[in-house]
């Protein structure tokens, strides 16, 4: 498979490095604004491009996105336009309306179409999915998530949290992570209702506080919480309880809690998991260890899904327009006071 990647910044880089180590990918070019940026990205032979149309007319089969969320729509709609199979970084674009027409852009062109939820693939989130999946924990009853970091000193750019680029605010950044492992874990997420707040740094359109309840079909429902003022620092934690116990999976650090039981009220079993090598590794070589393991494992997914052996584990367009259209509800159920109902959108086909 042929790969060329727009935008070189520290996602970009990570996501040419997951290329190169690939043994069945080959990194054709990297495309940046800056010249620069693309040339240091642009290892192993590959060129380095400045400008879309140059770089699409160069032989590509597979384009990944990794530029301002601002610039996903016309980038994604150029590469699907063109012929190619696009994984997108999340959030997918900015507004609902700009991800639903990617998502119509890659089924009229009848070309894959990713986005790049890679915590699905962070060993703690994949245990609690495998635990809700293998009934470990009983009938499922209801999912908690939270996320936060500090606020704004966590960001290296104004695009990065300010609305209309970023889309808004904690929801579109670290909660971004948090609707899609809610709908991994729920199923379809068909009502929504919540609340926004930006009463700490008062960004207009960027919330630095959202919480809001998720439900699926059945009605079984998360509570979720995303933050700009988690003075602690950067966390994630999800939670799954069932009727015959609970697993919960949390990073930074990488940690998992599984607690059963046979019967209600009888003896427990508890179970947990560290990740020892996973926080060696990251203090000598930073977080971006993780996440390049990650990416490695979503592109062999992506591929495979490409050659018509789809694993349903990586995350496909409707996962990264379901995410955005969760996050507008929560605006609009802050607005309203009322419960938005979304349809069932289910898993991208290519029929």
């Amino acid at each position: 498979m042929r790969i060329g990647i727009i935008g070189a910044g520290n996602i970009g880089r990570l996501r040419a490095q997951s290329v190169r180590q690939n043994p069945g990918t080959t990194l054709v070019a990297v495309m940046d604004a800056s010249a620069e940026a693309a040339r240091s990205a642009a290892l192993g032979g590959a060129r380095a491009v400045t400008e879309l149309h140059d770089f699409l007319a160069l032989e590509l089969d597979v384009v990944i996105v990794s530029t301002p969320t601002h610039l996903h729509e016309e980038q994604c709609a150029a590469a699907l336009a063109s012929g190619r199979h696009v994984l997108c970084e999340k959030p997918l674009s900015n507004d609902a309306a700009s991800c639903r027409r990617i998502v119509e852009a890659a089924r009229q062109a009848r070309r894959c179409l990713a986005t790049g939820f890679n915590m699905r693939y962070y060993p703690a989130f994949t245990f609690v999915k495998q635990c809700v999946d293998e009934g470990r924990i009983g009938r499922l009853d209801h999912v908690r998530l939270f996320g936060g970091h500090a606020g704004l000193s966590e960001f290296k750019a104004d695009w990065q949290y300010k609305a209309p680029h970023s889309g808004g605010g904690a929801m579109m950044d670290v909660g971004i992570h948090l609707s899609d492992l809610a709908r991994w874990l729920l199923g379809e997420v068909v009502q929504v209702s919540g609340v926004m707040t930006e009463s700490i740094w008062k960004v207009p359109g960027s919330e630095d506080n959202a919480m809001a309840l998720f439900r699926n079909a059945h009605g079984v429902t998360a509570t979720y919480h995303a933050t700009w003022d988690e003075w602690t620092g950067y966390g994630v934690r999800v939670e799954a309880y069932g009727d015959r116990g609970m697993v919960r999976g949390s990073y930074a650090p990488m940690r998992n809690l599984l607690i059963t039981q046979e019967t209600p009220g009888g003896p427990r079993t508890v179970e947990k998991r560290t990740y020892r090598g996973i926080e060696v590794r990251e203090k000598l070589k930073s977080w971006k260890s993780t996440a390049l393991l990650s990416f490695q494992d979503e592109l062999a997914d992506f591929l495979s899904q490409i050659g018509g052996r789809d694993t349903g584990r990586n995350a496909d367009g409707h996962a990264g327009q379901r995410t955005v259209e969760m996050a507008a509800a929560v605006r609009e159920s802050t607005r309203s006071a009322t419960i938005i109902t979304l349809p069932h959108l289910g898993r991208m086909s290519l029929a």
